[in-house]
């Protein structure tokens, strides 16, 4: 364990905002996969089963326009309010009993998304109030960590649940971890400028997509993110061709890559800030897009080790990709601007990867899927040194050429509008504190973002 996720982990306010993750994960990640059976032993169709998905992720396509609204409000009662409201609106699915009412699912998923991008937003913005610059990344590795951990686990505790009882009492549960999640997030103690007079919507949307415009280095890695993510949904497609037609497995063999996918995940997660302080966010893409290479390859080998190590070296690979561009929104962003920034960066990253699932299906009719994966495995090897090319100055935050955390030139040095997230305009008129932001340590606590 590294010395950032030691300091993150000894903060109460940090603890308790990684418990609140855990406990509405826990309860998320059950919900997910209970959702899709449930309506396939309803209605015994497959197709209407996997459109659950497509409710949840369908929002992440205009997230832009719904991140908007974390830049409204501030962060904190808004994530508090959003659990509370999803803690209500979760017990409609106990009406759920016949394939008559199988609508009201696929209502409830559609409103679980929306709520995603919206707490991911908020969420965005909130922790650099809540934990200094410098430990940003290991913050956010241990986010991922725990959401994988919970993928563990959950998704085996809700089918058991569903099989015993039905659907029922995996709605409660869903409902009661949400509450809980509310009262630990209504615990932190930070505190928040008003936020600013709402503007036009279409302005504000104007500002958000402008910055990614402006900001050559966010650009460049939402960029790669973007590419990488593709490639990854392309695996997913890819994953029962792989158990079927090259280990003569059964489907159900896909949970146990699924583990093994997992804990590379764990493992990612963890490295991650101590991989950002050393290497720098360039060289870390390029680290995440040569193991996915690896990986992909691997996948195209037709036995059970070879796929293993595959799927292991994907599994820390994606995270690690993932956890650099977040980081680097929350570092180089206006706060008054890291809602609908972090928004727009999810569509740009998630929705080639959501394209991807269907194009990698396509294309598995008309080509064997080792050519796809090795295809796949030259394209990220080409992300790799692409990664690499980006402008010098996305730098190790700890090298001499990157910006400390509360350094004007932590924030788009091309950006004319950009200001330092702790400075008197980002912070209302109050310099936030280096330390974790308390009431006693830092009186002016920055807005968040993806809610």
């Amino acid at each position: 364990m590294s010395w950032g996720t030691t300091r993150v982990l000894g903060n109460r306010d940090a603890g308790r905002y990684l418990t609140a993750v855990l406990v509405s994960g826990f309860g998320t990640a059950a919900m997910l996969l209970v959702a899709g059976i449930w309506v396939k032993d309803l209605t015994g169709s497959s197709g209407l089963a996997g459109l659950v998905t497509l409710g949840t992720w369908g929002p992440t396509l205009v997230a832009p326009l719904i991140g908007v609204l974390a830049d409204r409000f501030r962060r904190r009662p808004l994530l508090v309010w959003l659990h509370l409201a999803m803690a209500a609106l979760l017990p409609v699915l106990l009406l759920v009993d016949t394939a008559g009412r199988v609508w009201l699912i696929f209502a409830v998923m559609v409103a679980y998304g929306v709520s995603f991008v919206l707490i991911d937003s908020a969420e965005a913005a909130l922790v650099p109030a809540v934990v200094p610059g410098d430990l940003l990344g290991d913050f956010n590795g241990l986010r991922m960590t725990v959401n994988e951990g919970m993928k563990l686990v959950a998704p085996l505790a809700g089918a058991g649940l569903f099989a015993a009882y039905g659907g029922h009492p995996v709605v409660l549960l869903d409902a009661a971890t949400f509450a809980l999640a509310a009262l630990l997030l209504s615990l932190i103690r930070v505190r928040e400028a008003p936020p600013p007079p709402p503007e036009p919507w279409t302005r504000q949307l104007a500002e958000g997509l402008g910055h990614l415009r402006r900001h050559a280095v966010l650009r460049h890695l939402v960029a790669c993110t973007g590419v990488a993510m593709l490639l990854i949904g392309i695996n997913g497609a890819l994953a029962y061709a792989v158990v079927d037609d090259g280990l003569h497995r059964p489907p159900e063999f896909n949970g146990v890559l699924g583990t093994v996918q997992g804990l590379g995940s764990l493992v990612g997660g963890l490295a991650a800030g101590a991989l950002m302080r050393r290497l720098g966010d360039r060289r870390v893409t390029a680290v995440a897009a040569a193991l996915l290479a690896a990986g992909l390859a691997l996948r195209a080998v037709p036995g059970l080790v070879p796929v293993a190590a595959g799927t292991l070296a994907v599994g820390v690979g994606a995270p690690l990709v993932l956890i650099t561009v977040w980081t680097a929104v929350q570092r180089e962003t206006p706060n008054a601007l890291v809602g609908r920034v972090s928004a727009t960066v999810n569509t740009l990253t998630f929705g080639p990867g959501t394209l991807a699932v269907l194009a990698g299906a396509g294309l598995l009719e008309l080509v064997d899927y080792r050519v796809i994966q090795l295809a796949g495995a030259a394209g990220a090897l080409l992300l790799a040194g692409w990664a690499l090319r980006g402008s010098p100055r996305a730098a190790a935050p700890d090298s001499p050429r990157a910006a400390a955390p509360d350094s004007p030139r932590a924030v788009a040095p091309d950006s004319p509008r950009a200001v330092a997230p702790d400075s008197p305009r980002a912070a209302g008129g109050e310099r936030a504190a280096p330390g974790l932001a308390t009431p006693q340590t830092a009186p002016a606590a920055r807005t968040a973002e993806r809610g």
